[in-house]
């Protein structure tokens, strides 16, 4: 989701390592999964911001205070939960209304299908994009079929019947995104319908966090007014849900409070737009698409810098947790081994949020985050100019990582020349986050196969993985 700024249900414990299970569920035996946790002591559509309205462009839905709606993980009341939206008269009085399309009373597959042929007749929907959500809708019950969960039917016409309603929804009375655009939490709670969404696609089993107690220790530095920023490397447009999904039984407030710095193609797609109006955003023009058209490279830039605005004036405020990507991408294979590394990252963009953070008169603190989730939604194998990429899927396990706080004057002490310090900073935070990188690749091994070792990485770097379960301890 991000470029670069401008130039799980309750804890137990084991012998080898904390343990996080995997969100409840009503059926199936992904309930049954625990996400591994390393120890604690571990080293690790059309312009979309120029004519921002000051109030959400749904006004012809949404009209009172008290409006509501409703998606919630699956249980025995399904469709009358997830199918019914709460919505306000004129007078602010509130009434079930039932969606006036088909989306939402489909009783399986062939109807929703259906259902988008006839939005593509009535003139609603674009052929092209209806060809698209066809195919987002083939990928998604693959993958998420491929989990073996029992649910999985009624979990896949429920999640994919609201994503073709708020994309039509949204192609119809297109919303436009401010250079901060907060998650939208009511009356449609696009936040939990993002993590509903991504939920299934999770292994739970063969995922875990590295360093979790460092994540509590932000999340009391928040709490005191201080302001956080992760320095990450980006992997897939799902990459905010797959922290969420991590982190919301042990740290919702600050997966809640956390900000990610995104690039205009998922604030335009009409595919993701949904998604990214769950989430807090800073929207900015990637670097990579800056000069794709260069009648609006001028525009561009302007955008960018009232979006580096908003973004000073929230750190000013405090208590803000900034997720950057510094790469301005997303993380490719190299077209010759296959093998996936994190993309470089741009020293002018740590250093310009390095100064963001300096200059905020609140005290700041920066993490390097790794993040390991290719598989569940891989980029196109090359970076593309044209909005709509194609998505796919698949049902397989996710690791995340954070390292602990690196300390700008500690790190560059020594060192009289400023742009060479920048540069050693910077290969701090590449090296801490592709450090982490490596380590979930050994955990998942040969596609998630259990793996029984315990071996010295590095210097001072100790790892041990014992039945798929991760333990790693270093003085990174």
């Amino acid at each position: 989701m991000s470029c670069s700024v401008v130039s799980l249900s309750y804890w137990t414990t084991t012998s080898s390592a904390m343990m996080l299970s995997a969100p409840t569920r009503t059926t199936g035996w992904l309930a049954e999964g625990g996400v591994p946790v390393t120890s604690v002591d571990s080293g690790f559509g059309g312009g979309i911001w120029l004519h921002c309205p000051a109030r959400s462009r749904r006004g012809r839905e949404i009209r009172g205070a008290k409006a509501r709606a409703m998606v919630q993980p699956v249980g025995k009341c399904w469709r009358s939960v997830i199918r019914r939206a709460v919505l306000a008269s004129d007078m602010g009085a509130e009434e079930a209304v039932g969606r006036c399309r088909c989306f939402l009373r489909a009783r399986n597959d062939e109807e929703l299908l259906f259902c988008l042929s006839k939005e593509v007749e009535a003139g609603n929907l674009s052929s092209d994009i209806a060809t698209r959500l066809e195919e987002l809708y083939y990928n998604y019950r693959d993958a998420v079929m491929q989990s073996g969960d029992p649910s999985a039917t009624e979990i896949i016409l429920s999640n994919m019947a609201v994503a073709f309603d708020r994309i039509l929804l949204d192609v119809e009375d297109p919303f436009s995104f401010c250079p901060y655009h907060k998650a939208i939490r009511e009356p449609f709670d696009y936040y939990m319908f993002g993590q509903n969404y991504v939920r299934p696609l999770i292994d739970f089993r063969t995922s875990f966090i590295g360093n979790l107690s460092l994540f509590f220790d932000m999340e009391e530095k928040l709490k005191k007014g201080h302001n956080i920023v992760l320095f990450s490397n980006h992997q897939t447009e799902l990459d905010p849900a797959v922290i969420s999904l991590l982190l919301e039984r042990t740290n919702s407030y600050f997966i809640e409070k956390m900000v990610f710095v995104a690039g205009d193609r998922v604030v335009t797609d009409p595919l993701c737009k949904p998604f990214s109006m769950g989430r807090n955003l800073i929207c900015v023009y990637s670097k990579k698409h800056m000069r794709d058209i260069p009648e609006l490279v001028e525009m561009k830039r302007r955008a960018n810098t009232r979006s580096l605005k908003e973004m000073a004036m929230l750190l000013r405020r405090g208590s803000q947790v900034i997720w950057i990507a510094p790469s301005g991408g997303r993380d490719r294979p190299d077209p010759l081994t296959g093998q996936w590394h994190p993309a470089p990252f741009d020293a002018s963009s740590v250093d310009n949020m390095k100064r963001l953070v300096d200059h905020s008169g609140v005290v700041g603190h920066i993490y390097p985050l790794a993040l390991l989730c290719y598989e569940v939604m891989p980029p196109p194998p090359e970076v593309e100019k044209q909005i709509g990429e194609r998505r796919k899927f698949s049902f397989h396990g996710i690791g995340l990582s954070v390292a602990p706080e690196k300390n700008y004057d500690e790190i560059t002490a020594g060192y009289e020349n400023p742009e060479m310090a920048k540069e050693v900073f910077l290969l701090k935070i590449v090296i801490t986050t592709a450090f982490w990188v490596w380590v979930h690749e050994i955990t998942y091994g040969a596609r998630g196969k259990m793996l029984l070792a315990s071996t010295q990485l590095a210097d001072g770097v100790f790892c041990s993985i014992v039945s798929g379960e991760l333990g790693c301890w270093s003085e990174i």
